[in-house]
């Protein structure tokens, strides 16, 4: 053995982590105006609350983290991400798309409130279109608050000197802008973030083999059965079902998380349907929950 070889020293673990600070679909739990057990029962205990789904990133080693999504629970989870990074200040958001749960939470970032000045803002040039012709967004580009950063489908964009990210685009109800998902490569290990699809039948990437090129994915895990919202038709709401999800991914080499869950679903909440994911392999995201990358 060589004494190069002999001395040599094990890489020491990585600076960069991945951190769910929320879970739900874009109402939270409880949900406005719900008087399901789920919401009733987090109205009445705390611990049963779940903010709108959230990622955060930290680069330890140059003191920066990020939002992926700006979400209407954006004052307690950039509280979360300083507190279990503090000494890395917040050095963008990365937007997915422009429904409520993903971007609102921008409106903090204005003059009545924080006042940023030039925050980075990583998204599509249609989201980016979108915030700059519609009030009140189109504020915080003409006060200085965000400078947008446009991202391109497919083109990696680099955060910092140990962490880059790829949009990829998805089909998703698409109203007001596309949507993104993000491919987040890390110096050791890579997460999948992709929190809303239609389907995963519409998309051009298949996903089990986008699951045999990552180590960790985050899934949209919105509803567990098509009948779960009373009164409303999904296919007005489009999602895959839970069951769809975990067939495909069945055998890959990525550790599934299902987020997004809606205030419908039970896996919310410990359970026979909780039982039958791990079974399958895969985890039922919780706040918190932290990944090295």
């Amino acid at each position: 053995m060589s004494t190069s070889h002999r001395n040599a020293k094990a890489p020491g673990p990585s600076p960069c982590r991945a951190v769910l600070l929320g879970t739900a679909q874009d109402g939270g739990v409880p949900q406005a105006g719900c008087g399901c057990p789920h919401c009733t029962g987090a109205r009445q205990d705390p611990r049963q609350r779940r903010r709108v789904a959230c990622l955060g990133l930290v680069d330890l080693e140059n003191g920066h983290s990020w939002l992926v999504d700006a979400t209407p629970d954006f004052r307690e989870q950039l509280h979360h991400l300083q507190t279990l990074a503090p000494g890395a200040r917040l050095a963008g958001i990365l937007l997915t798309h422009a429904h409520m749960g993903h971007y609102t939470g921008l409106i903090h970032l204005g003059k009545e409130a924080w006042n940023t000045r030039d925050l980075p803002l990583y998204a599509s040039r249609e989201m980016l279109s979108f915030l700059a012709q519609h009030a009140p967004w189109c504020q915080l580009l003409a006060e200085g608050n965000i400078s947008p950063v446009p991202v391109v489908p497919g083109q990696a964009v680099a955060l910092g000197p140990a962490l880059s990210v790829t949009p990829l685009a998805v089909p998703h109800r698409n109203e007001w802008s596309d949507t993104l998902a993000y491919r987040i490569q890390g110096p050791r290990r890579t997460l999948l973030y992709c929190p809303d699809i239609d389907g995963w039948e519409r998309w051009e990437q298949e996903l089990g083999t986008l699951l045999d090129q990552v180590d960790v994915a985050l899934l949209d895990g919105c509803f567990f059965r098509a009948d779960e919202v009373p009164g409303r038709d999904i296919r007005e709401i489009p999602h895959p079902l839970v069951a769809d999800t975990l067939a495909r991914s069945r055998g890959r080499r990525a550790q599934v998380v299902l987020v997004h869950l809606n205030h419908t679903n039970p896996l919310l909440h410990p359970g026979p349907e909780r039982e039958w994911v791990r079974r399958a392999g895969a985890l039922v995201g919780e706040e918190g929950q932290i990944w090295a990358l």
